[in-house]
């Protein structure tokens, strides 16, 4: 990310499902209103993706999670930091029909150009991005 102006937002949550909800609302518009409405729904549904493991695997009693939005040149990065650093994320080799969660990562590894986990001192960030051309198309 260069020279070209960063616009950025960051967002304290609950680890709530309402949470969940709230956080993948607040992003796409926060995308669109950005200039971006054609990556608003995968930006979205990569923060709900992400903020979903952190309620569900990353969650500690009186803790929040955080959502990041970051545009800078041509690439969107979505992160949520959570504050169970030990429990990392991981792609499941196979997924059945019948399995009704484990999709998640999936989902996000299948839409992102690119993904990964950074451990903090306390907790974790996981982070996706999105790829824009100087026209704001994604790249495929």
């Amino acid at each position: 990310m260069g020279d070209a102006e960063t616009t950025y937002d960051t967002c304290l949550y609950a680890p709530t499902a309402r949470s969940v909800s709230r956080a993948r609302v607040r992003t796409a518009e926060l995308v669109e209103k950005w200039g971006h409405p054609e990556v608003a729904l995968d930006a979205g549904l990569l923060v709900s993706e992400l903020a979903t493991n952190a309620v569900r695997y990353g969650r500690v009693a009186g803790r929040l999670f955080r959502v990041e939005v970051r545009l800078a040149d041509d690439v969107l990065r979505v992160g949520v930091t959570d504050a169970r650093g030990e429990r990392r994320p991981q792609v499941p080799e196979a997924v059945s029909d019948d399995d009704e969660s484990g999709r998640g990562l999936l989902i996000v590894a299948a839409v992102a150009a690119r993904w990964a986990v950074v451990p903090l001192d306390v907790g974790k960030t996981v982070w996706a991005e999105l790829d824009l051309t100087p026209l704001g198309r994604r790249r495929g």
